[in-house]
């Protein structure tokens, strides 16, 4: 409105100055005309303000148009993630059924299958009670085995060369490897009275025993012998231990029925038999250690497992 009459009162004083008027009312209207355009300056600056707001409003609703548009793809994503999990719903629902069904048919065939399930059980009860008689055994007859060997290396230490005995703890029994020229006369089965002395301290640890057996295991080289009394070396090995279990028997008064006699000849050497040490190596007489038969049935009798 303030305006118009600006716009009008400027007109008005154009048309006058152009006319003779009076110097009074001339002032008067150029009063009126500096205030007409101070106003006509404020409303351009409102209206510049104006359309400022009306840029901003613009841009706010594109900015609105866009979060709508926005919010609307999250909206159709949404939905499509839940119709994808309606039908995942649908597909537990489906496998629910079938597993309700399954237990059914699972619980008709428990009843006939609980019983072999028992039976499986007792079966496994009775194979662990085995495995711990079978694990009690063998400790049994290891800690029986390593008292038996420390007691002979204390005995047999004193006095003796230790590359002519060898002591050992090999599976369930214990064994002493003795070399031939500590038994035996060269080339002969007759034992020296260093093997005596020897087989004394032996047969002392073997006395107080009772449960073990005493086997003589005798070892030659490869070198052929034949003489008036030995065809070859197996009968050499098989004379050298009978010397050994005979002296055993009759001189240091072990039981002969605890006594086995056996000859390897040159078999199952320890070492090569290209030189001569281990020639002298493979010669030996081996005194095997080990528990009676019915002793070590006893050990795996199932009434004497522990619980």
């Amino acid at each position: 409105m303030k305006l118009t009459k600006a716009i009008a009162l400027f007109f008005s004083l154009s048309v006058l100055m152009t006319s003779c008027i009076p110097k009074t009312q001339f002032e008067s209207l150029q009063s009126d005309y500096d205030v007409a355009n101070q106003q006509l300056g404020e409303c351009g600056e409102k209206l510049n303000d104006y359309m400022s707001q009306i840029a901003a409003c613009e841009r706010e609703k594109e900015k609105l148009k866009g979060d709508l548009r926005a919010a609307e793809a999250r909206a159709n994503t949404q939905n499509e993630q839940i119709t994808d999990l309606r039908e995942q719903i649908g597909d537990i629902r489906g496998q629910r059924d079938k597993q309700v069904e399954q237990v059914g048919d699972l619980t008709v065939l428990s009843q006939s299958a609980s019983e072999n399930i028992k039976e499986t059980l007792a079966q496994l009860q009775q194979k662990d009670k085995y495995i711990n008689l079978i694990q009690a055994a063998k400790t049994k007859a290891d800690s029986i085995n390593l008292a038996l060997a420390v007691n002979l290396t204390q005995v047999l230490q004193n006095g003796i060369e230790d590359k002519d005995v060898e002591i050992k703890v090999d599976k369930t029994v214990v064994y002493i490897n003795l070399s031939d020229k500590m038994l035996y006369t060269s080339g002969s089965a007759t034992i020296t009275s260093r093997a005596d002395e020897v087989l004394a301290k032996i047969a002392k640890i073997v006395k107080s025993r009772p449960g073990v057996d005493v086997m003589v295991e005798g070892y030659t080289d490869n070198v052929p012998i034949t003489n008036s009394c030995i065809s070859d070396n197996w009968d050499l090995s098989v004379k050298r231990a009978t010397s050994v279990v005979r002296a055993l028997q009759t001189k240091h008064a072990i039981d002969p029925n605890r006594l086995i006699a056996a000859g390897r000849g040159q078999y199952n050497a320890l070492a090569s038999n290209d030189t001569a040490e281990g020639r002298s190596t493979n010669r030996r007489t081996r005194i095997i250690i080990l528990p009676k038969l019915d002793q070590f049935y006893d050990l795996l009798d199932p009434s004497k497992a522990p619980e």
